[in-house]
């Protein structure tokens, strides 16, 4: 092999190598981005029935914010304030509303049916839609938002009530997580962060 044939061979090796470091180093911070903003974790496809009996993705309400809210109708306290909170935070942002898309989605497939959430719905802001769906796809949608629940009494056949955690998410226009709010939230402070994000 002439000099500068393994002099080419040699420079090639060499740039493959840097490009090879370069790419690593981006995927790692890439990676590293995408796990302190959460984009990464949370969220992804999901199949879901509204409370007009309507199939709802991940798709649905195109170019608006989403904040989904997890819970249950027959929960007596928590569910109904985080749901007030939100709507109280629509009505704060009066023309900016109409930018956002309030999800309610249940954590009780097995009691709120269509019907009932339906019927659900009409305590709380009218833009609201309310998602139900098999056990399988409240499962598969709980896990990509990391939502807990439970019977809080395994035993109870039919009156029993679910310990879940109370997180409100915000997904930005384009279906991407943006922040979430925690049980401590209030209106206004929901109202200030959509005010600085719709222009």
């Amino acid at each position: 092999m002439s000099k500068r044939v393994f002099l080419t061979l040699f420079i090639s090796l060499f740039m493959l190598l840097i490009l090879s470091i370069t790419a690593g180093i981006w995927v790692l911070v890439k990676s590293k981005s995408d796990q302190e903003s959460g984009s990464t974790f949370i969220g992804g496809t999901f199949i879901l029935t509204d409370h007009n009996g309507q199939k709802i993705t991940e798709k649905s309400f195109p170019g608006k914010f989403k904040i989904l809210y997890f819970g249950y109708t027959f929960c007596p306290d928590i569910c109904p304030t985080g749901m007030t909170i939100i709507s109280e935070a629509l009505d704060l942002l009066n023309d900016k509303s109409a930018y956002i898309k309030p999800i309610f989605i249940t954590v009780d497939p097995k009691r709120d049916n269509v019907q009932v959430m339906a019927e659900y719905h009409r305590h709380f802001h009218p833009s609201f839609s309310n998602l139900t769906g098999t056990q399988h796809e409240i499962d598969h949608i709980a896990k990509l938002y990391k939502v807990y629940y439970k019977k809080s009494n395994p035993d109870e056949a039919k009156d029993y009530l679910l310990d879940h955690s109370s997180i409100m998410y915000v997904l930005s226009a384009d279906g991407k997580y943006l922040t979430h709010f925690g049980p401590g939230a209030t209106s206004a402070q929901i109202a200030a962060f959509f005010n600085r994000e719709i222009h």
